[in-house]
């Protein structure tokens, strides 16, 4: 099928279709200057004192309406009735989350391959958690795609560590919806149950990218958390249970896009979220370092 993009993983068996590097040729945005995944290289992040700690509304609710939870030939897409809100830490608006996917490379063996999106000095996580957020005025994402801030993600990668009985509801129905175009639905959870506690959400990332698949639109706004999730590894492995179509079609894996180059953009960080004594910040930065 031409014009059906799709992961270098799905090559083998779809060889028409396009892969991450050819996704420009159906969207001109996926060349474009503000791409994203991104390479965060911590020698090169710029503090910025506006970065407070984000405001997380609703976020510990549960909600009446269920989840629904697709397989949609990319990825597990959950999507979200009630209405989350994140605002502050330097966003100038509030953000409505509407949805939360997940990227993840071959997860189970050791010799594992990570599928995080972004990368901090080049290393990866196994999985990465992105919750999509709209600007609070725009109706759903194709409104708020015409503003260039109508879109904030929060980004949280996914470590390969002690069980996380929170994720067990979403992982259970995995066995539901094998194939592209299954859906089922699960009873809502607070969303920060599925997130590192709040006070480890203090020190992130902040830059302007776009979204990770095609149409690649930019104007998004990307916070990437540097407190990672835990899922044990049998918990990763249970992602292999999806295909990215029917069935006998490629286990779902490697669904991530590679790193695109930065180009002049900076990417800001929050700093320690604890406020630093006075005493420490009249201190040479070299004592500082030595003394760590």
């Amino acid at each position: 099928v031409g014009g059906h993009w799709c992961y270098q993983s799905q090559k083998c068996e779809l060889p028409q279709c396009e892969d991450p590097t050819q996704w420009h040729q159906t969207n001109a945005a996926c060349s474009g200057k503000k791409q994203s995944p991104v390479n965060i290289v911590t020698r090169n992040v710029l503090y910025s004192k506006s970065l407070t700690p984000l405001t997380f509304e609703g976020y510990d609710v549960k909600g009446s309406a269920k989840w629904n939870v697709e397989n949609n030939g990319h990825t597990v897409k959950v999507t979200l009735n009630a209405s989350p809100k994140v605002g502050g830490g330097g966003l100038g608006r509030k953000y409505k989350a509407v949805e939360f996917h997940l990227h993840w490379g071959v997860p189970g063996e050791q010799q594992n391959t990570p599928g995080s999106e972004h990368s901090i000095d080049g290393e990866k996580y196994p999985m990465e958690l992105h919750v999509v957020h709209i600007r609070e005025d725009a109706a759903d994402v194709t409104e708020a795609k015409q503003n260039p801030d109508g879109l904030a993600v929060l980004a949280f990668f996914v470590k390969a560590d002690e069980e996380n009985k929170n994720y067990a509801t979403l992982l259970s129905e995995l066995e539901n919806i094998k194939y592209k175009g299954q859906s089922a639905q699960i009873d809502p959870l607070p969303l920060s149950s599925l997130l590192p506690p709040e006070e480890d959400l203090g020190r992130f990332y902040r830059y302007e990218g776009s979204l990770t698949t095609p149409d690649c639109h930019e104007g998004v706004i990307w916070t990437v958390f540097e407190t990672p999730i835990e899922l044990s590894q049998p918990q990763l492995f249970q992602f292999s249970a999806l295909h990215f179509d029917g069935k006998n079609s490629t286990a779902m894996m490697e669904n991530f896009r590679p790193a695109q180059p930065l180009q002049d953009r900076t990417v800001l960080w929050s700093g320690a979220s604890v406020p630093l004594s006075p005493a420490l910040l009249l201190t040479p930065l070299p004592f500082i370092l030595s003394s760590l």
